[in-house]
């Protein structure tokens, strides 16, 4: 098992583990903590990213003389909602959820 209040100092002789000191401590539970808080801001920005890469696949027709579907049209406004309609971080984990060959698996992310 990895204690994690350890670090591993690694010297021309041997690698050996050191114990944190309590400023060491203090420093790593607050980069830990940081990290879990950040979670769901950068789950969103990660979904914000995956949806202006849907968009931009579109682009090219919506900014052309070809009339979109009503389809295609609808797709691309829930790919614009998905922040209002998807407000938590349960949510935003379906959406970035992947199959084992790692496709998208949330039907937000078909288009049409």
């Amino acid at each position: 098992m990895v204690d994690y209040n350890q670090i591993t100092v690694i010297g021309e002789e041997s690698n050996k583990k050191v114990a944190l000191t309590s400023n060491e401590q203090t420093i790593k539970n607050t980069d830990e903590k940081n990290w879990t808080d950040e979670s769901t801001t950068r789950k969103l920005a990660q979904i914000k990213s995956l949806r202006l890469e849907k968009l931009i696949e579109t682009d090219y027709l919506a900014l052309s003389d070809v009339t979109l579907s009503d389809s295609v049209k609808t797709w691309r406004q829930s790919l614009r909602d998905i922040p209002a309609n998807h407000v938590d971080e349960a949510a935003y984990d379906l959406l970035l959820a992947r199959d084992d060959s790692g496709n998208l698996t949330h039907s937000v992310w078909s288009k049409p």
